[in-house]
């Protein structure tokens, strides 16, 4: 019997630095970075969008060899089958569910091919671990009981200020020539999406820190990436030391094979990481305030402060218990793609 794969599941709100945390993380040996699985279906076989290597994925020699191994016939109705599943209307049956003990999503025919992908994938591409940016609660916990899968959460989070201020930007599914476009939630709804998924992540796994739950911020992330890389790393299982940094806050990044995710997953060489903090001048008062008020049962909890202007003091909202880039080293935001309706980020 194959031991089972081993995936970093990255949960939580679009706009949190998901795509930079997938893209090193693949630089490590024995890891790949595989984005926003959960799309495969739609984005890869049905509409052939391109993978991370920049080929269309149908025509990237590793995902070829990973689909023949796949119902691809069926991309169509495992897509459809998985809008419905995992519905927000449906969260409250979930976390009853998992209450109870019981399977969160219930079982479906389509799950052996959810657990044929994660195989294949670590079969062709020798990977110990495979990440998985999908960031949608539900979709991890249907991993979660997929046979065949041992699931690590990391939960990534954000000041819900800028995840708002970052959604409103005007930018193509991937690149700036890409006439369509992410999608642009108002920003109460970015608020709601921001208090629902880092609440319900939390729910699903949080007890399960140390070693199956880590919780990270972005603002962590930008004020000191090397330590807070090489934590990833270690919570994963991968050698720390095996990074592709070149200095405490720089990375030399190579292509990687990823499925979705925000366009800055096409950006490779040498990236100097910086916080994006756009949003603190440029986010009306109005919006601010909008945002605070239906997002306060999790800022204080989470270690967000209320008024603008006052950061977020470093390591707040960790757990008690263990816990973008640009090629030609130009400096960029983490979570920006450039100057510039789907929820990868």
């Amino acid at each position: 019997m194959s031991p089972p794969v081993r995936v970093l599941y990255l949960a939580g709100s679009g706009r949190s630095g998901s795509t930079l945390v997938t893209t090193v993380l693949g630089q490590y040996d024995g890891v790949f970075a595989a984005g926003e699985l959960r799309y495969l279906w739609q984005r890869g076989e049905l509409e052939n969008r391109p993978c991370g290597c920049g080929r269309p994925l149908r025509d990237c020699p590793l995902w070829g060899e990973v689909r023949r191994e796949l119902p691809t016939d069926r991309a169509a109705a495992i897509a459809a089958g998985l809008r419905g599943r995992l519905r927000m209307r449906g969260l409250p049956a979930l976390l009853r569910r998992h209450r109870r003990g019981v399977r969160p999503v219930p079982a479906h025919p389509d799950d052996a091919a959810l657990a044929d992908l994660y195989a294949a994938v670590a079969r062709h591409t020798g990977a110990r671990v495979v990440v998985d940016s999908s960031k949608l609660p539900p979709y991890g916990a249907l991993l979660g009981a997929l046979p065949g899968i041992e699931l690590r959460v990391l939960h990534l989070m954000r000041d819900p200020r800028a995840t708002a201020f970052s959604w409103r930007r005007r930018r193509g599914l991937d690149g700036d020539t890409d006439p369509e476009l992410m999608s642009r939630p108002p920003v109460w709804k970015a608020a709601l999406l921001w208090l629902v998924w880092n609440t319900v992540t939390a729910r699903l796994w949080a007890d399960r820190a140390p070693t199956g739950y880590l919780r990270v911020r972005y603002e962590d992330l930008t004020a000191d990436p090397e330590a807070t890389l090489r934590r990833i790393a270690g919570f994963a299982g991968v050698d720390p030391d095996g990074g592709p940094f070149t200095g405490p806050a720089t990375v030399r990044l190579t292509p990687t094979h990823s499925v979705a995710g925000n366009p800055s997953r096409h950006r490779t060489g040498p990236v100097p990481i910086t916080a994006d903090v756009q949003w603190r001048h440029d986010l009306s008062r109005w919006s601010y305030a909008l945002v605070t008020a239906l997002t306060a049962p999790g800022l204080r909890r989470l270690g967000y402060p209320w008024r603008r202007g006052v950061p977020a003091p470093a390591g707040a909202g960790r757990p008690a218990r263990g816990g973008p880039a640009a090629a030609g080293g130009r400096s960029v935001g983490v979570g920006r793609a450039g100057s510039t309706g789907h929820e990868e980020g």
